[in-house]
């Protein structure tokens, strides 16, 4: 089983731009996968909001951006090809096998093969799967970092009205 890297970000003051980026969003991986430690099944399939958000569905979704944006973007696949959603809303919704344990797995996973797809790249290199058009792996690295901030809030507001 793959386990999410766990240099923090005040390890990585004084490396490299790249380095960092990567500490920055392996933290916020972290920190959403496991916003679901300590929680009941019932408790993360709970609704709180009007949207289709749960805590459950949140991590869910998390996977399908890992695989937007480091196989669609990397490889030029299709959502189809790959497996996804064909929108970001349907990557909430939850089957009856989604478990906490099972949908950690995924994200694990899909956590470490976006490592590894992004590997053998450069900050500057082009990836061209996007609907977007061309963009470096800069602006997709700081795009993550964005969303999984925005999701990592959004889980501790969750988390809050669950634990209350």
């Amino acid at each position: 089983m793959t386990s999410l890297p766990v240099a923090s970000a005040e390890d990585v003051i004084n490396q490299p731009i790249r380095t960092q980026f990567e500490a920055f969003l392996n933290e916020h991986r972290r920190l959403l996968h496991d916003s679901l430690n300590g929680l009941t099944e019932e408790q993360v399939r709970r609704s709180l909001v009007p949207s289709r958000t749960t805590l459950l569905g949140l991590v869910k979704h998390a996977i399908f951006v890992e695989k937007v944006w480091f196989d669609e973007a990397i490889t030029r696949r299709s959502r189809a090809e790959i497996g996804i959603p064909a929108t970001p809303d349907e990557s909430f919704i939850l089957d009856d096998e989604d478990t906490i344990a099972t949908i950690q797995q995924a994200h694990r996973e899909a956590c470490e093969a976006s490592r590894l797809a992004a590997s053998s790249l450069g900050l500057d290199d082009m990836l061209n799967g996007n609907r977007r058009g061309p963009l470096p792996l800069r602006w997709v690295y700081l795009h993550m970092l964005r969303e999984l901030a925005q999701h990592c809030g959004h889980a501790d507001i969750l988390r809050e009205q669950l634990t209350a």
